[in-house]
């Protein structure tokens, strides 16, 4: 079942998979291990659009629809979870604020250089010491505007590739007074003077993909930084999320595929009491439940993607698709060390980098928590999906 994908979307899988194959897989236990980031194939990724899924060709973009976009990541997470979710998070969180919200003026300034891989990465900064999923009361990143520039002090975490970026959205408060209308993002060069970024985290997983505590020092930018309007940063971050929640499940899944592909073959392999233990019934529920999980996981996602690209209502979709998907990746993820046994334990076996990688899915861009929220505030008001 290919959710009836169009003969182009089949074409981009066949391109993207080839390419994830030959040039991402072969590294991702060096890029885990090192916790080198994958420059190499990276800078590949520019021509091919990789680098600007979404983004307008007028800007350099591959201008693709949501369901590629989708695809695209779910290939990458199949072949390396650092590599895919530094990917993602430029795509959707660091392009997707100025795709959507920025003016022409910093549309033309810097989307075709980050779309195309002739400069680096984007990174969204919206995580502080005290403001996780409370992002309305917790931000005390504070920017004033003084003459003709924003002077912008506070501090961000987990700032998923600050250190390979040339530019950070950072979600910032412009209104003591509070409220809904108190927030503003603001787009911050990472050279520009007093931007302070940490040494990487220290991870149980995702090793090759750089994540920073960032200080802002008295940074000033000038006015016409402001992503959007002044006031609405708290909206359009909500409205980045929904759609990174798509990207963040279809990794997910890509990690997932891949380590149900993993253990059946090596249940095939594996011989236990004279025969292989693919043959055992408690191998093949695993492998049964983890086949059916996979199949619908993917269609939430697509779509989810099909209602964005038709311009409909899709942030409950979203949820949906970004809980199952997450949580259904570590669950496959989880049997497909315990099919391998003290193998899958072992750092030898794939398996175990892939469950390490996916424990994140069902945390970042909204916890697990957050997305029943979602969902359940959506299911009381009598909202379809």
């Amino acid at each position: 079942m290919n959710f009836d994908l169009t003969a182009e979307q089949r074409e981009f899988k066949r391109i993207v998979h080839d390419f994830v194959e030959r040039e991402v897989r072969p590294r991702a236990r060096h890029v885990d291990e090192t916790g080198e980031f994958n420059w190499e194939a990276v800078r590949k990724m520019g021509p091919m659009g990789m680098l600007g899924l979404q983004v307008p060709e007028e800007y350099g973009g591959a201008g693709l629809d949501a369901i590629c976009a989708t695809i695209a990541i779910e290939e990458l997470g199949w072949g390396c979870g650092s590599t895919a979710l530094a990917i993602s998070a430029h795509n959707h969180l660091g392009l997707g604020p100025l795709v959507d919200f920025g003016s022409e003026a910093l549309k033309r300034r810097w989307l075709p250089q980050l779309a195309t891989g002739r400069g680096r990465l984007a990174c969204l900064a919206l995580t502080e010491p005290g403001a996780g999923s409370d992002l309305q009361g917790g931000v005390r990143t504070r920017a004033v505007r003084e003459g003709d520039a924003w002077v912008i002090n506070g501090a961000k975490m987990w700032a998923t590739n600050a250190s390979i970026a040339d530019i950070i959205i950072a979600l910032c408060r412009t209104d003591p007074a509070g409220g809904s209308r108190s927030l503003s993002q603001i787009l911050i060069p990472t050279d520009a003077p007093g931007v302070i970024i940490g040494p990487p985290e220290k991870k149980m997983g995702l090793n090759g993909s750089p994540t920073h505590a960032v200080t802002f020092d008295n940074v000033r930018v000038p006015v016409e930084n402001l992503v959007g309007e002044e006031g609405f940063g708290l909206q359009q971050t909500l409205a980045t999320l929904s759609k990174g929640r798509i990207s963040i499940g279809a990794l997910a899944l890509g990690l997932a595929q891949a380590a149900y592909e993993r253990a059946l073959a090596y249940a095939k392999e594996r011989h236990a009491f004279g025969q292989p233990i693919a043959n055992f019934q408690a191998i093949q529920f695993m492998l049964a439940d983890a086949a059916t999980e996979l199949h619908a996981a993917r269609l939430l996602l697509y779509h989810a993607a099909w209602l964005k690209d038709q311009g409909r209502p899709f942030a409950t979709a979203a949820g949906m698709a970004k809980l199952f998907a997450t949580e259904v990746s570590e669950r496959i993820c989880r049997n497909a060390i315990q099919i391998h046994g003290g193998y899958g334990y072992s750092r030898e076996y794939e398996v175990e980098r892939m469950y390490r990688d996916t424990r994140l899915m069902s945390i970042g861009e909204g916890t697990s928590e957050i997305q029943r929220m979602v969902i359940a505030r959506s299911i009381l008001k009598g909202e379809s999906v």
